[in-house]
């Protein structure tokens, strides 16, 4: 058989919490073509002379709430992943990040400065949902470095696992720890992209976001439809957990400029549930396996304070896969199938 290593490959983290390290993450992560998709010079101008600027000291201030002694949550997590999934494989695992440290060229040369019998390295992108400005240019990364380092070992690329019945089981027992709550509803809350992802990542031209049920639609476009993708996720975790209907929906967070963006919105939801009736919530964020600012800051923090402000009174919100037992058991199956 083949000496096969695996490489987890997650979004990435500032340095420190420093604001000149966030604004060094930042830099790198909006200037991403696939992230910002207008014209470099535009996109140049906007980043730096006006995003970056505003948006590094606050987002530092928000990284020092939630860092640890260890340092950032998400790479702490993601190299317990690393450690606990070689455990249950045997398998050789490595780590790199989209953005920042560890890149993919410090992985590929790792692995075969250490691993001169290497055959085949199995990249994961730690991101269930194909969307552009995750999945998608975390991939083309990995390969294109992959391609300019001449390793002598293949690089092949596990697809989005959004209805993988093993992950579906992982993420919907994490949530079932807390169907103990007190709650009306469970929310189900996705990182949000602009619609016009949708547009150019349709490989039909002429599908996605062109009428109110597209999702609902068969089409060869799903396989690279962000929202088509975390809507089937919700649906599954549902079924599985024997969710009422109407007792659960999704909705898209961390909007950036004034595009459209895939709605409902998070924030939105959130302050108008209460005056549903809904003012007992569970939320989860499944678009993330690993804790990180986006939901230890954003939904359990700043998520709680607009649910509660608007007149909520018990705000739940469940933990990312992270170390979970049943996650490591998806990845060791998504890795042999």
């Amino acid at each position: 058989m083949a000496k096969k290593i695996l490489l987890l490959g997650n979004l990435g983290s500032p340095n420190s919490p420093s604001t000149k390290d966030v604004r060094k993450y930042l830099d790198e992560f909006l200037m991403d073509e696939r992230v910002i998709d207008i014209p470099y010079f535009i996109r140049y101008l906007l980043v730096k002379g006006i995003i970056v600027p505003f948006r590094a000291p606050q987002s530092a201030k928000k990284y020092k709430t939630i860092w640890t002694k260890e340092g950032s949550p998400l790479i702490t997590i993601t190299n317990q992943l690393a450690n606990l999934v070689h455990q249950k494989t045997n398998i050789p695992v490595y780590v790199c990040m989209r953005y920042a440290n560890p890149t993919p060229k410090f992985a590929l040369d790792a692995i075969q400065r250490e691993h001169p019998d290497a055959e085949e390295v199995v990249f994961l992108p730690l991101y269930p949902h194909y969307a552009m400005s995750s999945y998608e240019t975390a991939v083309k990364h990995v390969i294109s470095n992959h391609e300019r380092g001449g390793y002598a070992f293949s690089l092949s690329v596990i697809k989005p696992y959004y209805k993988d019945e093993k992950y579906i089981q992982a993420l919907a027992e994490s949530i079932r720890l807390y169907l103990k709550e007190k709650h009306d509803h469970i929310l189900f809350s996705y990182h949000g992209i602009p619609v016009r992802h949708l547009k150019k990542t349709d490989p039909t031209k002429n599908h996605c976001a062109k009428c109110d049920n597209c999702c609902e639609i068969a089409s060869d476009a799903h396989a690279v439809c962000y929202r088509h993708q975390v809507k089937v996720t919700t649906e599954m975790v549902a079924q599985y957990l024997g969710l009422p209907e109407g007792r659960f929906s999704f909705s898209f967070q961390s909007r950036l400029g004034s595009d459209k963006w895939l709605q409902p919105y998070t924030a939105a939801e959130l302050k108008t549930f209460p005056k549903k009736g809904i003012k007992n919530l569970i939320v989860v964020s499944p678009a993330f396996v690993s804790d990180c600012l986006e939901t230890l800051e954003e939904i359990h923090v700043e998520g709680r304070e607009e649910f509660e402000e608007a007149g909520g009174e018990n705000y739940v919100t469940v933990p990312c896969l992270n170390t979970d037992a049943l996650w490591i058991d998806a990845i060791a199956h998504l890795i042999n199938t």
